[in-house]
């Protein structure tokens, strides 16, 4: 690949912006751990105090952390996003990339190590040399949540480095980058917003506030690598990326008002305390990257596609060195006191549950007293918003998409939100009847909305095809992955209806139901479970995407149903007779004074899984003898038209041919055997 004659930029050299960016993040991280109190703590006699070393080096190695893996997401975006394609493989330029990616991780392991040891020190109030011993270390891993969360991360920075170390391919570096972007997720469910009174707005908010910053300053660090392969390239990059930020500007923003809403008891925290202070400078941080990249789309863009690459220079050195201000600024806020301090912890139910006891339940309260939860709000407005960006696509090009899958979608991404942000969402920790509607409504009605919609058919005829194969776009991605080994096992129809049904009892017949309603992260997780489980089962039964294997026919298909709903109606009689209590530390400690006992609460929740089982089942297999009817026809169609075409060309159809050949062969086999048995 050659270089372009323009005159050589600074991206042609593009470590000195990230040693840049980590140098004023180290400056911010400084000065406002000493403005905001993070380190200025006086030892007081006869209370532990870890000692000055541990107060810096903390803060030092989670800065190390989070720059590490900036840097580590961003290669890995560079690698598959911003780097041409050579075949099916990674080009010269990208398997740099992934190998560079791979020692940052490295790096990012070791800071999560020393984060680890300090945190511990820090907690026991003891400096690290004197308590943090290779017993300690583990036990605080394995036993405490924050150790937990630090060591996870650490674990999933360590396969970045391996699968980055191995990989040769696309797929492999894509696997890395949700390693990545995995181990970024752990510690947030341990820092201030876990401690906030309404901890499921606050985790959430700052999941999609976190998670979108380092993919917005990972993929600017990818641009400026992007630039040594030219400015073609870079113009493609820069393209590319402009779509990206967009994005997490909008998720940032919606999320930094939903974090600061979380910690701070009044608004006029924001400027009466150190918190409130450091959070409007990093508000003012993230609104200037907003108008740079408005400067960068305005000014660098048209430079870029004159060959010109300057301009993009200076405005990737302002974005960058912003962002370091704004990850140093992110730091100081994780050591400083909150305003309203920690969880107050006023009774067990608020302890529990992040809010207090609901009142009984009533039809208006699971109307009107929602629990909106920020993940799933968000990811069924952007699907339901991409679903009609695609329907719209399709209109203006003079194509036609079946309104009735329309509203099959929008119905299931409405079930969503209201399974997991309106009143149930509040009284689903509180009653596990009310548990159980949440669960039919995620693994059942949705997923068969969802899997009759379409959205695979919908992307591919929306999707533009990529002009350059070196650069393939989602469209290529989305094929690709339905052309996986992965894609094919998972859409098998028996490995579908074993993951369907087995979770469902692994999750009620083990611990694990009570840990998804004591960890926010496991009950996220749980939500997310049965949507998918339901999505891949009913995709594999009734859906009209093209599949990576070859769909059983209609009555097989139809077995797998009534399969799945014997076993789910045993599974709501098995909850239904039994007579111990699932969860039982959860809700004997729950002070639930109104309302049925724990133990009638469950078999009413059997009773529901049961009997409202059947009717999403029912809608089904009509569904099912819909789609055989229409392919009975059609497949006559076919043939009516293939006789058509051979009457008019004076010759016999192909099929008939063959069925007359068939008949001639059984008439001369008959014949055959009546002469043998003729006496001679």
């Amino acid at each position: 690949m050659t270089r372009p004659t323009a005159r050589t930029t600074g991206l042609d050299r593009p470590w000195p912006y990230a040693i840049g960016g980590l140098a004023a993040a180290a400056v911010a991280a400084t000065a406002l751990l000493w403005y905001g109190g993070g380190v200025r703590r006086e030892a007081i006699p006869g209370l532990p105090d870890p000692g000055v070393v541990t107060a810096w080096a903390l803060p030092a190695a989670r800065l190390g952390t989070q720059v590490f893996a900036v840097a580590t997401i961003g290669l890995l975006l560079a690698t598959i996003l911003l780097s041409p394609r050579d075949g099916a493989g990674l080009s010269a330029i990208g398997y740099r990339r992934l190998r560079t990616a791979g020692w940052t991780a490295l790096a990012w392991c070791l800071c999560a190590v020393l984060a680890l040891g300090y945190t511990l020190s820090d907690l026991l109030g003891q400096p690290a040399g004197e308590v943090v011993t290779a017993k300690t270390l583990f036990n605080f891993a394995t036993s405490v949540n924050l150790g937990q969360a630090l060591s996870l991360s650490a674990l999933a920075a360590a396969a970045v480095f391996v699968t980055c170390r191995i990989s040769l391919r696309p797929l492999g570096a894509t696997i890395a980058l949700g390693l990545a972007l995995f181990a970024v997720v752990p510690p947030i469910f341990t820092g201030h917003a876990a401690g906030s009174g309404n901890h499921q707005l606050a985790v959430s908010g700052l999941l999609l506030h976190v998670v979108p910053v380092t993919l917005w300053a990972g993929g600017l660090l990818a641009l400026a690598l992007a630039g040594r392969a030219g400015s073609p390239h870079l113009a493609t990059a820069v393209r590319r990326f402009s779509l990206l930020a967009t994005a997490c500007l909008v998720a940032v923003a919606g999320s930094g008002v939903l974090s600061a809403f979380s910690r701070l008891s009044t608004p006029a925290d924001l400027f009466s305390s150190r918190y409130g202070q450091l959070v409007l400078v990093k508000t003012g941080l993230l609104v200037a990257l907003a108008g740079v990249g408005w400067w960068q789309r305005r000014s660098a863009l048209p430079a870029l596609r004159r060959g010109e690459r300057r301009t993009f220079a200076r405005v990737t050195a302002v974005e960058i060195t912003l962002f370091g201000l704004a990850i140093g600024s992110a730091v100081a806020l994780a050591r400083t006191p909150t305003p309203t301090g920690e969880l107050l912890e006023e009774d067990v139910a608020t302890a529990l549950l992040g809010f207090p006891m609901p009142p009984p339940m009533t039809v208006g309260g699971l109307l009107t007293n929602w629990l909106p939860e920020p993940l799933f709000l968000t990811g069924a407005l952007v699907a339901a918003g991409l679903y009609l960006a695609g329907v719209w696509r399709l209109h203006r090009r003079g194509d036609r998409w079946p309104a009735a899958r329309t509203f099959a979608f929008l119905g299931g991404c409405a079930i969503v939100v209201a399974a997991t942000s309106s009143g149930l969402a509040r009284y689903g920790p509180v009653l596990f009847s009310v548990h159980m509607v949440q669960h039919l409504l995620l693994a059942m009605l949705a997923p068969i909305l969802l899997a009759l919609a379409g959205p695979i058919t919908l992307a591919l005829r929306a999707l533009p095809k990529a002009k350059d194969p070196a650069w393939p776009g989602p469209r290529e991605w989305l094929q690709g992955a339905l052309g996986l080994r992965i894609s094919a096992f998972v859409s098998h129809p028996v490995v579908a209806l074993v993951f369907y049904v087995t979770s469902m009892y692994m999750m009620y017949f083990t611990g694990l139901y009570e840990f998804a309603l004591r960890s926010h992260a496991a009950h996220l997780a749980m939500m997310l479970h049965f949507l998918g489980a339901g999505y891949l089962f009913f995709w594999v039964v009734i859906g009209v995407d093209p599949s990576p294997r070859q769909r059983p026919a209609a009555p097989l298909r139809m077995i797998l149903v009534l399969v799945s709903m014997v076993l789910h109606a045993f599974l709501g009689v098995a909850i239904m007779q039994a007579s111990s209590l699932m969860a039982a530390e959860w809700f004997n400690a729950l002070p639930r004074t109104w309302g049925s006992s724990p133990l009638d609460d469950q078999h009413t929740a059997g009773g529901i899984a049961w009997s409202f089982g059947e009717i999403p089942t029912l809608f089904v297999v009509g569904a099912l003898f819909i789609q055989w009817f229409r392919a009975d026809q059609r497949e006559q169609r076919r043939l009516d038209r293939a006789a058509d075409r051979a009457a008019a060309e004076g010759r016999e159809d192909d099929a008939l041919a063959a069925y007359n050949a068939m008949l001639a062969r059984l008439a001369q086999r008959d014949a055959a055997a009546q002469r043998e048995d003729t006496p001679h």
